[in-house]
C-alpha cells in the first residue's frame, strides 16, 4: 500500500480496506462524481483501469478475481454510469461473483433541489445485490468491512456502495473494526451418521458438483473423495475443472447442452446414491428442474445456501462447508467396488461419440485445434451462444476456473472483458477468449482497452453471420428468419485497427498457424474463423 501524507478521507478508509481484502484492481468509467474514489483506490495501492463501458469494467473485475480471488471492483459515475453496470451487477448476482459496486452521487441535501441525472441508486441495486449502502464518514470503516464480509459470505455475490461526493471528501479515522472470519462449518450427528452408511452402501453414487467447491477451495478434497470411493463426478459449467476433465472419474460438465445431458441424465436415473458437493442449480437449464425423487433415491446434499430454489429436494441436507463435509463423511466407510457394469466408461465413450473432434472444418474443428495448440495452463473465456455450448463441452480443463463465462445470467459480450481482466491478473499465462460475431460487436470498443494495456491474449470469433442459436431455436418452430442474420464484417481489419493483430481463417492448417503466431505476438490478435452457416445443426 502507497503511504498517505494527507489526512484520511472516508474514500480512503474504504479503498485501504479493499487493498487489505487482496483487491489490486478496479475498473470503470469516471465522472465527476467519483474522482476522490478512484484518487483514493490508487493512493491505497488499487489500480484504475479504464474501460470502454461499464459493463464490460465489471466483467474485466471479474476475470481478475477468477485469478487472484480478491473481491472485483466496479466503479461508475451517478445516473448513467451506475445504470450501465446493472448488467454485469446482475450477473454477479446470478453467477455468485464476489463484486463490490462503488457508485458516485449527489449529496442528500442536494438531491432535495437538484434533479439533473439524480435516480435513488441503492433502489435499482437492492433486487440484484446481497446488500447495498451509502458510505458515511463516520462510519466508513464499518460498512467496507460489513460490504467485503457480505460479499464473500455464503454464496458470493455483489455488494453496493454508493459514495456522496461530499463524504468521499470527509475526514474519517480507521477504528479497527473487524469480523473474525468463521471456521468452516461441518455436520455431526445422526444425518452424519446416515449420509455415512448410505455411502458405505452404494454400489453406484455420483456427484454433482458445483460452484460452491470453488469458494470453499475444496477442489483437492473433491479429488481425493472422487478417487477413494470410486465416485464419478459431473459439474456444472462454472465448476469445470474441479475434477481434472481427462480423469477416468469425469464426466465433464452438465446443465445447457440436450445432447449431452441426453447422456448424463439417465447416469442420474441409475444411481442409488447422489451427492450434491456445492452444487447451485442456476446453472442448469429445464432438464435439472425435479431430476430424481427423493423419496426413492438417496441424495446428499452439501451447499452453502438453503434451499430456496426448489430446482431439486434432497433426502438429507447440510448447510456446511463442502471440503470438511467431504471429510467429516468420508471417516468411517470403507471403499468398495461402484458401477460394475461398466457405465461410466461407456458414458465417456458416447459423450465423446457426441461431440466428434474430426470434423474437417466448422466450430468443432475450432475448437479442437485451439485446444491442442494451446497450453494447458491456457484461461479460456467464453461469450454466450451456440458456439459457449459446443465448447463447453469439448473445452478439457485439467483445473479450476480454467473455463470462465457468464453461466447463470447467460449474457452475452462478457467473454473480451474476462479476458482482459484474467490477463491483468496473469500476464505470463495464455489467454484466449471466443465470441460470436454477434457478442463481439457488442464489446469491440474493449479491444481498445487491451491494446492500452499493452496485452496480448488471442480473441478468437466464430464468423457465421447469425445469431445463431437463436436462429436455430426459431427454426426449430418453424418461424420465418427475422432478427438473427446480420452482414459480414471484416473482424480482423477491425483488430487491425484497434492496434492489434488480424487473421481470417477457414481451415485447420491456416488457424493452426495464427495461434502459433498470436502465442509469441507483441499485442493481441483477432482471429476471425469463418464457419459455415448453419454448423451448429445436430451438434449441440
Amino acid at each position: 500500500m502507497k503511504t498517505e501524507t494527507h489526512p484520511l478521507r472516508a474514500a480512503d478508509i474504504l479503498a485501504r480496506r479493499l487493498y487489505d481484502a487482496g483487491c489490486r484492481h478496479a475498473f470503470g468509467m469516471p465522472g465527476g462524481e467519483v474522482l476522490t474514489v478512484i484518487d483514493a483506490l490508487d493512493k491505497a495501492g488499487i489500480a484504475f483501469t479504464l474501460a470502454k463501458h461499464e459493463n464490460s469494467a465489471g466483467f474485466m473485475a471479474e476475470g481478475v478475481h477468477h485469478v487472484d480471488g480478491a473481491p472485483a471492483i466496479l466503479v461508475a459515475t451517478v445516473g448513467p454510469g451506475a445504470m450501465n453496470g446493472v448488467n454485469v451487477v446482475a450477473n454477479a448476482d446470478q453467477d455468485r461473483v464476489p463484486l463490490i459496486v462503488l457508485t458516485g452521487s449527489v449529496d442528500a441535501f442536494e438531491a432535495e433541489t437538484y434533479t439533473h441525472q439524480v435516480l435513488d441508486h441503492r433502489k435499482v441495486f437492492e433486487p440484484i445485490t446481497k446488500a447495498t449502502f451509502t458510505l458515511n464518514a463516520e462510519a466508513a470503516d464499518v460498512v467496507a468491512d460489513k460490504a467485503l464480509a457480505i460479499a464473500g459470505e455464503g454464496r458470493a455475490g455483489p455488494v453496493h456502495i454508493d459514495v456522496p461526493i461530499s463524504v468521499a471528501d470527509a475526514p474519517a479515522r480507521d477504528r479497527g473494526f473487524a469480523r473474525v472470519a468463521a471456521s468452516p462449518n461441518m455436520p455431526a450427528g445422526p444425518d452424519l451418521d446416515a449420509a455415512r452408511d448410505w455411502l458405505a452402501a452404494a454400489e453406484r453414487p455420483l456427484i454433482l458438483a458445483g460452484l460452491d467447491v470453488l469458494y470453499d477451495d475444496s477442489a483437492d478434497m473433491l479429488h481425493s473423495f472422487a478417487e477413494r470411493f470410486t465416485v464419478p463426478v459431473i459439474t456444472t459449467y462454472k465448476a469445470k475443472g474441479v475434477m481434472p476433465e481427462d480423469h477416468p472419474l469425469s464426466l465433464g460438465g452438465a446443465g445447457l447442452s440436450p445432447l449431452a445431458d441426453r447422456h448424463l441424465l439417465p447416469l442420474v436415473e441409475q444411481a442409488d446414491l447422489i451427492i450434491l458437493v456445492g452444487y447451485d442449480p442456476i446453472e442448469m437449464r429445464p432438464g435439472w428442474q425435479h431430476p430424481w425423487d427423493p423419496a426413492q433415491k438417496r441424495v446428499i446434499d452439501i451447499h452453502a445456501a438453503p434451499n430456496h430454489h426448489y430446482m431439486h429436494q434432497t433426502s438429507l441436507s447440510f448447510l456446511a462447508d463442502t471440503g470438511a463435509t467431504l471429510a467429516a463423511l468420508s471417516d468411517g466407510p470403507t471403499a468398495r467396488t461402484t458401477w460394475p457394469g461398466g457405465e461410466i466408461a461407456e458414458t465417456q465413450t458416447a459423450l465423446a461419440a457426441a461431440f466428434p473432434a474430426d470434423e474437417t472444418w466448422g466450430p468443432g474443428a475450432v475448437i479442437d485445434t485451439c485446444r491442442n495448440v494451446l497450453p494447458a495452463e491456457t484461461i479460456a473465456t467464453v461469450d454466450s451462444g451456440a458456439h459457449r455450448i459446443l465448447l463447453s463441452q469439448m473445452w478439457e480443463c485439467p483445473a479450476p476456473r480454467r473455463l470462465l463465462q457468464s453461466s447463470a445470467l447467460c449474457t452475452m459480450g462478457c467473454a473480451v472483458p474476462l479476458a482482459i481482466g484474467a490477463k491483468l491478473a496473469a500476464p505470463a499465462r495464455p489467454v484466449v477468449s471466443f465470441s460470436g460475431d454477434a457478442g463481439l460487436l457488442m464489446v469491440a470498443g474493449e479491444l481498445a482497452t487491451a491494446a492500452e494495456l499493452g496485452q496480448a491474449p488471442i480473441f478468437v470469433v466464430f464468423v457465421d453471420q447469425s445469431l445463431a442459436l437463436i436462429e436455430l431455436k426459431q427454426r426449430q418452430r418453424q418461424l420465418p428468419n427475422l432478427g438473427v442474420d446480420f452482414a459480414g464484417h471484416d473482424f480482423a481489419a477491425i483488430g487491425r485497427a484497434f492496434g492489434g493483430h488480424g487473421v481470417t481463417v477457414s481451415n485447420r492448417a491456416e488457424l493452426t498457424a495464427a495461434l502459433t503466431d498470436a502465442l509469441t505476438a507483441d499485442r493481441f490478435t483477432v482471429i476471425a474463423a469463418v464457419i459455415p452457416h448453419h454448423a451448429y445443426d445436430g451438434r449441440i
